[in-house]
This record gives C-alpha cells, structure tokens and sequence, in this order.
C-alpha cells in the first residue's frame, strides 16, 4: 500500500454542528501527517487556517454590502431570527414553512456555489473529498476523488420504512402518524427536489435518491451513540459506519468564576446552540426560570449575547468551550442539536433536550423514549415543567450510573480517531488502485 501524505478536502454546512464535527475528524488527520484542505463559507474566514488548516473560502450567495459585518453561519443566525415563531406550530406544520424554505435555501446555495467548489477541487487534486451536509453539491461529486458522507445529523436522516420520518419528532414505538406526515413532506418538498435532483444531473453528478438532496458515499460515517440508535429497526448497508461521537480537542480552556464551580447545588450545562441563542426573548425566558433554582449554570449565550444579561448562579458567554466544560457538568439543556446531544453522551451526562427546528425534534424524542433524558415542548414549558425535569433526572441515581457507564464506553471508541483513520484509508486504497 502506498506511503506518504494523503491531500484531503473537507466541507461543511456553515453551521457550527457540521464544522466542528469536520475541525475534529481535520485535527486528526493533520496529526497523522496528511495535508489538510477545508473549503469553507466565507463567513469562517482565518478561523480554520488558525487551526491548521489550510483555508480555502467559498460564498453561498452575493456578497452583502461592504459596511455589513457577517458573523461565522451568519445565514444560519438570520434564518433562526425570521422563522422563529413558525417553531411554535407542530413538526408537520413546519414541513411548509421551515423545512422546505431550508431546503430552497440549501439549493440556491449550491447552484451558486458550484464553480468555487469546483476550482477547489482543480486547485488541490484531493485524495480523498469529506462533506458534512444534508445537501449536495456536484463538483465534489464528479471527480475522480472518492467522496466520503461524512453525516453529523442525526441517523433518521437515513430514512427506512420501520423508523419514523426523518424531522417528524415522532415516536418510534407508534407508527400511526407516519404516512400523513411522509405524504405532506413528499408533497411540500416535490419542486424544489426536482429542480435541485435536475441540477445535479446537468452537472456531472448522479440524481438524487428520492425525497433526498444527498447521496450515498463510497464510505458514509453517521455520528450517533449505539444507547439511541434505531440499528434494530433500520439496518444500514455495508458503506455505512457509525461512531458514537466526534468530539474535537481544539477548544482551549476558559476560566468560570468559582463560584459557579464549587457552590451549592448542581452543575448544569445550558445551551440552545448557535442558532437557538439567537432568539434571545426564548433565552431571556429560560434563563429567567432557570435563575430561580439552586442550581448552577454554564451557559452559551449564543450570537447575541450583549442583548441580556444572566442572573447570579450563572455564568456564560456568546460562544463557550462546551467539549471543555461539558465534563465537568452534572447535566446538560439542550436544543437537541446532534453535535450537543453526542457530547453530552460522550461524558456521559444525561440531558433535557428543548428542541426548535430540524433533527433536534427527533433527538429529543429519542432521548426522552429511550428514557435517558426528557423532551419538553420548547416554547410551552413553565418554570414547574422546567424544573421538574431537572430534579428529576438529577434525582434518579440509576440513570447517571448508567449514563456515566455510556460514556465511558464511547470515550474509549476513540470514534474522532477510527473516522479519520477510516478516511485516510479509503484515500489510500483509491491512490493505489489508480
């Protein structure tokens, strides 16, 4: 088999789940000696070559006027601020007015963004190409590189007839909701998969899988622990690989006021995400309940954390170091985003998953069915319910034993090492059979 440095670009959506899930697999294989390339939205600018790697920027749309200043997913933080309240309306409500807008948004972007991709791709003459997104963009399909899926969402994005519809937030155990809901999706989402499954088409790459925006890799790694799969219900072909989780090194550590270490009460980890944080009267309220408990609190601001303060057992920032802080939590309130859901997995923390938009509804079913957290409804949830959650599952002896048992068992998969090891492999076998 060949020796040597293997050159590997990897892409991801401009959110900070898929980004963070590419820094950590990156970091290792640049720790292994290979050549690094991340192609980029331009809103990360110097924030990746000062990890590392080398930074190649790629815009989604026109560029804003010159006196704008974007934030890293700042289209991401926009979207949040404008659709917020259709959040508040059932999943299959939201098929209409949240997915299907992504979806739109997703396609736009990649039409525009087909030719960057495509002279990065001349520019560097990869090894191997790793994507994370739900979405596909066909220079990096129409190479001679193998393209490997790299899948940080959660695994209903791998639909299957005996597992519910992948955004649904349906449980598992009851089926009776399934078709209306996959019938509406079908119906909502028929154009704009038709225009972006014709897009590919006319650009080298093959169509869509029906009712997908993305295909299957040569190799395709889902990130999600093994305690809240569906494997048993929705068996996966032999090109697909599971870790349990992708946590990166790469956050430095941060000083929290001892008081919010060493005080009184529990240690709770509170965060909406990136994109959740940008709803800041849904923070305030949160906050606000969370502020009346004996608890101490860790919090994410989010993006517009200048916009609130917090009260006196918290302490926060707009962005924190959650793979440094996590840990030392003894729980974590979540969005459900699968980034912040295989973390707390990760260090074994068992979690109240407060869920927005997306993948996050399913997460916070599947946690909540599976009994290793709790699912509240987001923007109904009083100070009681919030409350009664957290003392619950804070109060329930077995299930941090057996929450701490779980992440001992992830953190000892190594899965950060097995993805990137896997990768270069695949690199490899592709340059030796050339």
């Amino acid at each position: 088999m060949s020796e040597g440095p293997l050159t590997i670009l990897l892409t991801a959506e401009s959110a900070h789940g898929p980004t963070n899930n590419c820094i950590g697999i990156g970091t290792e294989l640049l720790r292994m000696g290979h050549r690094v390339v991340f192609a980029a939205e331009e809103s990360w600018e110097g924030k990746l070559a000062a990890l590392g790697f080398e930074e190649r920027l790629v815009a989604m749309a026109p560029p804003p006027p010159a006196d704008e200043v974007v934030a890293a997913g700042q289209v991401w933080i926009d979207f949040i601020r404008d659709t917020a309240p259709h959040f508040r309306t059932p999943t299959i409500e939201q098929i209409s007015t949240v997915i299907e807008p992504i979806w739109r948004q997703l396609y736009d972007a990649a039409v525009y963004a087909q030719p960057q991709y495509a002279a990065v791709v001349e520019e560097f003459g990869p090894d191997v190409i790793a994507q994370d997104n739900v979405s596909a963009f066909p220079a990096l399909l129409s190479t001679p590189a193998p393209w490997v899926r790299l899948v940080s969402a959660q695994p209903l994005e791998m639909k299957g007839p005996g597992v519910p519809p992948t955004f649904s937030g349906l449980p598992a155990g009851d089926p009776s909701d399934w078709a209306a809901y996959r019938a509406e999706y079908s119906r909502v989402c028929r154009e704009v998969w038709t225009d972006y499954d014709a897009f590919c088409r006319d650009n080298g790459a093959p169509g869509l899988p029906a009712d997908d925006f993305i295909h299957e890799g040569v190799l395709n790694l889902y990130t999600y622990p093994a305690a809240i799969d569906y494997l048993d219900a929705r068996p996966l072909g032999d090109r697909w690989e599971r870790i349990q989780s992708s946590v990166r090194t790469t956050d430095a550590p941060v000083d929290v006021p001892a008081h919010i270490l060493d005080g009184a009460g529990s240690l709770i980890y509170f965060s909406l995400g990136s994109l959740g944080g940008a709803d800041v009267e849904l923070m305030k309220r949160l906050t606000g309940f969370l502020g009346e408990t004996p608890h101490r609190y860790i919090v994410s601001k989010g993006p517009r954390a200048d916009e609130y303060e917090l009260p006196a057992n918290m302490w926060g920032a707009g962005m924190v170091p959650q793979t440094t802080l996590i840990g030392q939590c003894d729980l974590v309130i979540t969005h459900g985003g699968n980034n912040t859901i295989c973390e707390a997995f990760h260090f074994g923390k068992p979690t109240v998953v407060l869920p927005l938009f997306w993948d996050q509804y399913d997460n916070a079913q599947r946690v909540d069915e599976t009994g290793l957290g709790r699912r509240l409804d987001t923007y109904r949830v009083d100070r009681a319910g919030l409350v009664d959650a957290i003392d619950g599952l804070l109060g329930d002896a077995a299930l941090r034993t057996k929450m701490t048992g779980i992440g001992e068992q992830i953190r000892a998969e190594n899965g950060v090492a097995r993805a990137a090891a896997t990768i270069a492999e695949i690199a490899r076998q592709q340059r030796d059979s050339a």
